[in-house]
């Protein structure tokens, strides 16, 4: 039988790696060392023969927690180092004596009592077993339970891995895939944000307003009488712009009269101009009938050429009104576009002021809601609503406090405080919802039953 010998020779590729040729495959794979590549390669190989790439394992599959004591270290360590701790020592103590019974004694076993002579009454027995639990033993021990107990697996396994446990809690979520998932309520973005002051400051007025002198019911004189003449002035400045806007209304009411009395009289003229203007030419063919030939009269138009005339002149008069609404809409909509790049702006200025300003301040030196300058524009569809005067005549004072009459309302008080704090958005009370209009009808079919 022939024996394999092996080759003789070496098995690698020829070497010279001094050679700068590279003109061929051939003298690419002579000329270029590879051997680093070739041992990481072959060393992957390796690493993939013994069980996987280890840098592509996980630590868990690379190191194992020892958790077993090991018995040679307690042998090693010194003995001072077995002594039991004190406390160990102290709870290790028992005493000879028993404790004192905490029960509660009879009264014969009293010491030191007087007693009248009669003998004590029999008590029951405190382990006394009654009829009905003598009969319940009697039938479990015949084996008829009442209630027994059912052995149910266990759904959930402390000890199983968390990637399996999961696994089945997906497969019973897939089995009642069916039901609507519960969604959870999601809290509003504006839930996060600090709310914007009405104040012109941008600053956070307190829930309370710290209220000055003259609002007490038995004020200082010259307390009162600054506030009675802020709030006569108030109610001056009030009336005269009053009083401006009817006289407004008033002049632009006659301003509307006179111009649509002019453009009547103007239609007037016009039609009187256009009939005497016919009259006169009328008169002038009369006179000129023998000079017909020498210049001719132009010819009245038909009322199909009128027709056509007025509906070209409407039809470029609703072109012309087309073309100025969507310019009005263009330029309503950049307004807007504006307005709300505007609102944005100040909403961060405000927003900015209110954190500068979030020094707390003294209760003395916080302004009444009264005294606040508001910002510009305020926030919502509508403004803020004014507060009620609450201003008691010099008439009216009263020296006690039992003599006081109540004046105000404390809810619009606290809704207000509440809008100028920018807690919530002023909205107008709807009692009533529009709703939608229906239309009831009946629908008459006929069908000839008699050709059925």
């Amino acid at each position: 039988m022939p024996v394999l010998k092996p080759l003789s020779g070496n098995p690698e590729a020829p070497k010279q790696y001094n050679q700068p040729s590279r003109k061929g495959k051939k003298a690419w794979r002579k000329n270029v060392d590879v051997t680093e590549v070739e041992q990481g390669l072959d060393e992957l190989n390796a690493q993939i023969i013994k069980g996987g790439v280890i840098a592509e394992k996980t630590s868990e599959e690379l190191f194992a927690i020892d958790v077993k004591p090991d018995t040679e270290i307690t042998k090693k360590l010194p003995k001072q180092l077995k002594k039991p701790l004190k406390a160990d020592e102290i709870l290790a103590q028992r005493s000879a004596v028993s404790a004192v019974s905490l029960k509660k004694r009879p009264a014969s076993e009293t010491s030191g009592k007087v007693t009248d002579g009669v003998l004590p009454s029999k008590r029951l027995r405190a382990t006394y077993v009654t009829q009905k639990e003598l009969s319940r033993l009697k039938r479990v021990a015949d084996g008829h339970h009442t209630t027994t107990v059912e052995v149910v697996d266990a759904t959930f396994d402390a000890w199983a891995d968390p990637e399996e446990e999961q696994k089945k809690q997906q497969q019973a979520a897939e089995t009642f895939n069916f039901l609507p998932k519960v969604e959870k309520p999601k809290a509003p973005k504006t839930l996060t944000q600090q709310p914007i002051s009405l104040a012109a400051t941008g600053k956070q007025l307190p829930a309370v307003p710290k209220p000055k002198g003259d609002k007490s019911y038995n004020p200082a004189f010259t307390d009162y009488s600054e506030r009675y003449q802020e709030e006569l002035r108030k109610a001056e400045e009030a009336e005269r712009k009053r009083l401006e806007e009817l006289e407004k209304e008033r002049l632009k009411a006659e301003a509307a009269a006179k111009s649509r009395a002019e453009a009547e009289a103007a239609e007037k003229r016009a039609e009187l101009s256009e009939w005497e203007d016919d009259s006169a030419w009328e008169g002038a063919e009369s006179d000129a009938e023998g000079l017909a030939n020498k210049k001719k009269r132009p010819e009245r138009k038909t009322q199909a050429q009128r027709n056509k005339i007025k509906r070209r002149k409407a039809e470029e008069q609703r072109l012309k009104h087309e073309a100025a609404i969507k310019k009005r809409e263009a330029e309503a909509a950049r307004v807007k576009q504006i307005a709300k790049e505007l609102a944005e702006k100040e909403r961060q200025l405000a927003l900015q002021k209110a954190e500068s300003n979030n020094v707390e301040e003294d209760d003395a030196s916080i302004e009444e809601d009264d005294d606040v300058e508001l910002r510009r524009r305020q926030l919502g569809k509508f403004k803020l609503p004014e507060k009620d005067l609450e201003l008691v005549l010099p008439d009216e004072l009263q020296d006690s406090l039992r003599l006081l009459k109540p004046e105000g309302n404390l809810l619009k008080d606290r809704y207000r405080n509440m809008l100028l704090r920018g807690k919530v958005e002023a909205r107008r009370h709807i009692p009533f919802k529009k709703q939608a209009k229906t239309k009831v009808t009946e629908k008459w079919t006929f069908k000839d039953f008699n050709l059925a």
